[in-house]
Formats: structure tokens, sequence, C-alpha cells
């Protein structure tokens, strides 16, 4: 037994409405409860989510500006914080591969991985990342690491 044999006690359940079985019943021939004329009282008619009733629609409503470029490259940003934290976690080692970065849920699979200079390091690691900035680069540098680029 489930919700869907579950039924109301007789004195509850109340019958359906039986459109279009003569005059006696109330909902008669002719209109059948469906008022006059109008789009609704057509056979087929279907209210779709998205129509507003015949006002303006929301996204033609609202104003368009901007431009997306459809051939800009993405990059997921990486900080040399952040690489700080997990190697000093003990989850990222001395070299950090896209394969690594993705094992620990910094990236996604394809990704293209850009290394950015917020925050200090102080491990001294040899990261392979598609890109980089030059304050990232410099601070790996520093600490004693290498920054290494690879084609996407």
């Amino acid at each position: 037994m489930d919700l869907s044999n579950l039924k109301a006690p007789k004195p509850n359940q109340k019958d359906r409405k039986r459109i279009g079985r003569g005059q006696g019943s109330g909902h008669g021939s002719h209109t059948v409860g469906r008022g006059h004329n109008g789009q609704k009282s057509r056979s087929g008619f279907k209210v779709r989510f998205w129509f507003e009733g015949g006002q303006m629609p929301l996204q033609r409503r609202i104003p368009k500006f901007g431009f997306k470029n459809p051939f800009r490259t993405e990059y997921v940003p990486l900080n040399v914080d952040t690489i700080d934290a997990f190697v000093e976690d003990g989850r990222l080692g001395k070299t950090i591969t896209l394969s690594d970065l993705e094992e620990v849920g910094l990236i996604d699979n394809g990704d293209l991985v850009k290394l950015l200079g917020r925050g200090e390091i102080s491990s001294e690691v040899e990261i392979e990342v598609h890109d980089f900035s030059k304050s990232g680069k410099e601070k790996v540098e520093k600490a004693g690491g290498s920054v290494t680029t690879i084609e996407s």
C-alpha cells in the first residue's frame, strides 16, 4: 500500500464534473462550461508557461546591453595563497600538474588555469598552468619554485 492507493471516505468523495451530458447537468450542450468564443473555448488550447496574457513578455521588457564575446578564453583563477595552503595541508606536493589540481577539486576536467598573484607563498613548488600573471610568476620564483606553461 502506498499514497496512490489512498481514498477519501465515501461522504468526502465528490463526483467529477461531467460536461456535455445534457441540459440537466448544468454543464449541458452548447458551451459546456467554457463560456462564449475565445481561445480558451477551443479544443487543443494550452496555456504556455511563458505566456503573459498578451502583455509584453518579460524578456522583451528588460533592456539589453553589453556584448558577450563568443571567442573569449575563460580561465579558472588559481591564486598563489591557495596553492600555499594546499601544499602546507599536504594535499598538494612539490610538483603540481593539472591532474593534481583536478584531484583536490580546485579545477574541473578541461578547465584552463591561470596562476594569479594574490597572497604569499613560502613553499618551493613547480607548477604547470595554461597562463600566469606577472606577479604570480614572480612570487613563485621568489620562493624558489618555477612556473611552466602548457598549450591548451
